[in-house]
């Protein structure tokens, strides 16, 4: 099934997590035995059904925009019967809200609004919780951004550019890049 779920995001242009990107989030949440997660950007249940199957007692919150995808979501996730422990919110991340603490926020959907998640979120995360945030190379686009060459990619590479300038100033938090997947960002409070 997740064989299925691969196949079907590279036949359809679906962003999910590259190999080595969701191996290392998984063994990550293994190691610091995270058991709640919310995730921001469900595309079509990925990387949701990936975590979730780390451990039996795991509980995702997981939000998607994309009716289509919230749908494809709904369905991967019934089918790997992880409809239990995988809550899927159909809404915009920014308007949405969510109750409760979680250990991990795992920060996946649109990189211009990275900052504006993060500041959204991270009230909800527990006092030694992790806000990991995928794409930060978008590509190897941020560290050669000569390679961009639409004014889209021009202007993605900006906001993630931003995002990790906020990351690095941030007073609260401090943050640790790993070059795994299309790079990822760990970050914790100080």
């Amino acid at each position: 099934m997740i064989k299925e779920i691969e196949i079907y995001a590279k036949e359809n242009g679906v962003p999910i997590m590259l190999p080595d990107g969701i191996e290392y989030l998984c063994n990550y949440i293994q190691e610091n035995n995270i058991k709640s997660i919310l995730e921001i950007g469900s595309a079509i249940g990925y990387s949701a059904i990936k975590m979730a199957l780390v451990s039996e007692d795991i509980t995702i919150t997981t939000i998607e925009r994309d009716k289509e995808r919230y749908d494809l979501a709904i369905n991967n996730i019934k089918k790997m019967n992880l409809d239990d422990c995988i809550k899927v919110i159909y809404g915009d991340a920014l308007e949405v809200e969510v109750d409760g603490k979680f250990d991990l926020i795992f920060i996946d959907a649109s990189k211009g609004h990275s900052i504006d998640f993060f500041e959204k979120y991270s009230p909800l995360l527990s006092s030694d919780g992790t806000i990991v945030t995928d794409n930060l190379s978008f590509h190897g686009l941020v560290e050669n951004e000569s390679l961009a060459v639409t004014k889209n990619q021009k202007g993605l590479v900006r906001k993630i550019k931003n995002f990790i300038n906020f990351l690095d100033n941030n007073q609260e938090f401090v943050t640790t890049y790993i070059n795994v997947g299309d790079k990822i960002s760990i970050t914790k409070r100080k």
